[in-house]
């Protein structure tokens, strides 16, 4: 507005007011201007699977692998690897020169005491562990891993993107309890977290570390060179769907993470504006059921929920009715993964019955117990999603109730394991993209070992055992056989049940240039 009402003075403008004004346009060149999908509630990304604590661990932190645009892990702080003894040595280098954000050297050190944090909270990493027989540096740039049994999923593990990322910390800040946050950003990625900026619900910032060193290779989402082109990246939190659309379209915003879907087409009408889908995975709409406290503590009042949850009514909240935005008859993995299989999917894709679902409680015994959602209303999805959520628990003859919060809350809320009177929950949508669905291995909401599984924490030996078996299956025919196994057994131990897959497309303003397919992350890109 202040520069609208400059132009409008005209012959007022004075040396001084002009020179402001260059100024402030020179620090807009320098400056990316975001709209992330949810805010930075906590700096330490292993404190929450949230994407916007996923996507600023990025902005500050490396891996020692990094997958392209294909998903396929390349060296980013280790310069490569070697493997022995029928794959059960593995020996790691890392690359010369790099250094954290207080310019001391990355180390061995750093790299095993990481790996050991992250995989305490992983699924993957949980696994690695379990087949670790030694993990240790041999010097400053080498370390090792001994295994007893084969683990040849390695690099994808340790260069998974998403759901945890096996980001490398000074070793004072990977030895600290996974399970007491650390408050203070010390990175190794190419850029600083101001910490003075930030502004809880409103704007995180970062700064670019010029004593950064790029992974040698030509840039490629995050298995290359992740270049800092801009001095300074703002992630402003614009919960209002119209806000931010007259901000990205006003040129007060350059990139919007997640358009609206009802905005997407006044976002292709702008001629300054590009509107494409970077993440062709999509999302997954989930129901989770906190399977520590009654009611949903029984297999059988979990599934009664099947005769009534429409997965369509869900995307369609959301979506629209626009079919190339969505899709249902959704089972275990999304459509997007080479797994996805139709093994027991007329679960979700029969006659849809609220009657059926109350009287499927009343023979499992429910005795009309409270049924806790948790409900994030700052965030556009989950709000509405949540929403038909508790009107579909409620007609299939659950006494439900929303627990209405900000995201940060429900982050919060939902690691508490007490009963929900004592600040504890029943269930709550939780929203994961195709990228951390893609398989056994790392499915956050398919691994079922109780007190290490993800909140919820569901109990289920037979999965538990499917999922092994999958680490050792070679070609993907033979993962495609137990994944039908696994989806055969989920009906009935139920650990979620799955309410769609839906499609996001990202927007930003024409003269920002080199964003990347695979995720929408604003590193790599620059203005012009």
């Amino acid at each position: 507005m202040h520069r609208r009402s400059m132009l409008l003075a005209g012959a007022g403008l004075t040396a001084a007011s002009l020179t402001r004004a260059a100024v402030a346009q020179g620090a807009a060149a320098h400056t990316l201007r975001f709209i992330p999908q949810a805010d930075v509630t906590a700096v330490d990304p292993m404190s929450t699977t949230s994407y916007g604590v996923r996507n600023h661990g990025h902005m500050c932190w490396d891996t020692l692998y990094g997958v392209d645009t294909d998903f396929v892990p390349k060296p980013q702080l280790a310069e490569g690897h070697v493997v022995e003894q029928d794959g059960l040595r593995w020996v790691f280098t890392l690359r010369e020169g790099i250094r954290f954000h207080d310019n001391e050297p990355i180390r061995a050190a750093d790299a095993v005491a990481s790996i050991r944090r992250w995989a305490s909270r992983d699924s993957l990493g949980q696994s690695l562990m379990e087949r670790t027989a030694e993990l240790r540096a041999l010097d400053d740039r080498r370390f090792e891993i001994r295994l007893n049994a084969p683990f040849g999923v390695m690099l994808g593990a340790l260069g998974k993107p998403s759901s945890y990322p096996c980001f490398i910390y000074p070793q004072r800040f990977a030895e600290m309890d996974p399970a007491r946050p650390f408050t203070e950003v010390v990175g190794s990625g190419p850029y600083r977290f101001v910490a003075e900026e930030r502004l809880s619900g409103a704007r995180a910032v970062y700064r670019r570390f010029d004593g950064y060193r790029p992974a040698p290779a030509p840039p490629n989402l995050l298995g290359g060179a992740k270049l800092a082109h801009f001095e300074r990246v703002e992630f402003n939190v614009i919960s209002d769907s119209g806000t931010a659309a007259a901000a990205i379209q006003s040129g007060e915003i350059d990139w919007w993470e997640q358009v609206a879907p009802d905005l997407r087409p006044v976002m292709r009408r702008h001629r300054d504006i590009v509107l494409e889908r970077v993440d062709f995975g999509g999302n997954m709409a989930m129901l989770r059921f906190n399977h520590l406290h009654p009611p949903f503590n029984d297999p059988a009042i979990r599934r009664a929920l099947l005769h009534s949850v429409n997965q369509a009514d869900f995307m369609t909240a959301i979506m629209g009715d626009d079919r190339s935005l969505w899709r249902d008859g959704i089972g275990v993995f999304p459509h997007s993964s080479p797994l996805a299989n139709d093994e027991g999917l007329t679960a979700m894709t029969s006659p849809r019955s609220t009657d059926a679902a109350r009287a499927a409680l009343r023979a499992a015994g429910y005795a009309n117990q409270k049924v806790t959602v948790l409900h994030p209303t700052d965030v556009v999805n989950n709000n509405t999603l949540t929403t038909v959520l508790t009107d579909t628990l409620k007609r299939s003859g659950l006494n439900a109730e929303s627990a209405t919060s900000d995201w940060g809350t429900v982050l919060q809320r939902r690691a508490n394991r007490n009963p929900p009177d004592q600040g504890g929950w029943n269930a709550l949508v939780v929203l994961f993209g195709g990228i951390d669905l893609a398989n056994p291995g790392q499915h956050p909401l398919l691994r079922a070992n109780g007190a290490n599984a993800w909140f919820g924490w569901p109990t289920s030996p037979a999965l538990e055992a499917m999922r092994d078996a999958w680490f050792s299956a070679g070609p993907v025919e033979m993962q495609q056989g137990i994944a039908r196994s696994i989806q055969a057994q989920f009906w009935q131990d139920l650990p979620f049940i799955p309410l769609g897959q839906y499609f996001i497309d990202s927007a930003w303003r024409r003269d920002i240039s080199g964003v990347q397919k695979g995720m929408a992350l604003p590193i790599n890109v620059k203005r012009g």
